[in-house]
């Protein structure tokens, strides 16, 4: 994986963290909510796991927030 997709993996990642840490959830309470694995959130999180489009707008709704949100400026 390139050094760009890498950061780009980093940065969705580190929104994802944020979001979902504003709302009070911890990994395992967003994988019961969201019927995720918590290593899978965990890989997301830390930007070592690509993410689809389907797991990112089941993510984005999860946290009330739009995919466009998640994915504004990068």
């Amino acid at each position: 994986m390139s050094s760009v997709n890498n950061a780009l993996l980093v940065e969705i990642g580190k929104r994802i963290r944020t979001l979902r840490q504003r709302k009070g959830w911890t990994q395992i309470d967003m994988a019961v909510a969201l019927d995720m694995n918590r290593g899978h959130i965990s890989d997301i999180e830390q930007g070592k796991r690509e993410v689809g489009i389907i797991t990112l707008q089941v993510i984005a709704r999860g946290l009330g927030a739009t995919m466009s949100e998640l994915l504004r400026r990068l």
